[in-house]
């Protein structure tokens, strides 16, 4: 008698099954507005992620376990920067916590696993390099899915062939699914844990856009700048000797084209350093060392 071969078919959907089972006590539904539910990560026992940009703005929430409990989750931290949010339940989660995986590569299988539990199965379509958010926050790797961000999910755990979480879930822009690294978010957990928030880079000026006149090109070297057209009283900036007027050229040797190109400049390690500010004024250029400043509160 000759047994039949296993259905290949069938054994890929029972492992998918398998792992969206095994994934299951990680998720954590979250009550949003209008009865909509948001998919979170027990990132470990003390300690619930989400994605910052769906989380609503108040302090409390209602966050569902696996089991079907529902307890209070107050929010302790969000960081715009990074997407990344933080609640602490109201008491300790029976989690078994996230165990990373290593970046993935293209073409690699990832399994989104979101709140209920639900499950998309998609490839990972793009491995790039790390990248800096239009809020300001560093990316560690650019990670795309060839999932579509609004069929859900943003907030929930993505996983590898092998079951390992290389990130969380987060909608890009044009309905791109996009993952933050489990690298990102653990380096946002400590400060977000302790402060509430991300400290970021300060300069304490206003700036504006602006094209350098054609006389002053040659001198400035580039076509581009950004000038101040405010400053904080006792900022960083003030303090250094900028001026209303002044054109930023570069700060730190970093052109200044954009604004995420600055805000680049002013990450988190950026804090307390002297920096060199390059400037036009007068119809010259200056070069100033400026102190830079932490971000205000609020």
């Amino acid at each position: 008698m000759t047994l039949s071969a296993p259905d290949a078919l069938a054994v890929l959907s029972d492992a998918i099954a398998g792992r969206v089972a095994a994934a299951a006590p990680l998720l954590v539904a979250l009550r949003g507005n209008k009865g909509r539910t948001l998919s979170a990560i027990a990132w470990r026992p003390d300690l619930i992620v989400t994605s910052e940009q769906t989380l609503p703005s108040h302090d409390t929430h209602a966050a569902v376990l696996p089991g079907g409990e529902e307890i209070a989750a107050t929010l302790a931290g969000r960081d715009p920067g990074t997407n990344v949010a933080i609640l602490r339940p109201a008491k300790p989660l029976a989690t078994p916590g996230v165990t990373p995986a290593a970046a993935p590569r293209p073409g690699a299988l990832a399994l989104l696993v979101g709140a209920g539990p639900t499950a998309q199965l998609g490839v990972v379509q793009e491995v790039g390099p790390a990248w800096h958010s239009m809020a300001g926050g560093r990316i560690d790797l650019l990670l795309r899915l060839d999932l579509r961000a609004g069929r859900g999910g943003e907030g929930g755990l993505v996983l590898d062939a092998a079951g390992n979480a290389f990130g969380m879930a987060a909608a890009g822009p044009r309905g791109q699914m996009l993952v933050i690294p489990t690298a990102t978010i653990e380096a946002s957990l400590g400060p977000l844990a302790a402060e509430g928030r991300v400290a970021r880079g300060w300069l304490g000026v206003g700036l504006q856009p602006v094209t350098i006149p054609a006389g002053l090109r040659e001198a400035a070297g580039q076509d581009q700048g950004r000038m101040i057209v405010g400053i904080e009283p006792g900022g960083p900036a003030e303090q250094a000797g900028l001026l209303p007027g002044d054109i930023v050229l570069t700060l730190d040797g970093c052109a200044l084209g954009d604004l995420r190109a600055l805000r680049a400049c002013l990450g988190p390690d950026s804090i307390g350093r002297s920096i060199e500010v390059r400037l036009l004024r007068g119809g010259a250029t200056e070069t100033r060392a400026l102190v830079v400043g932490a971000q205000p509160k609020g």
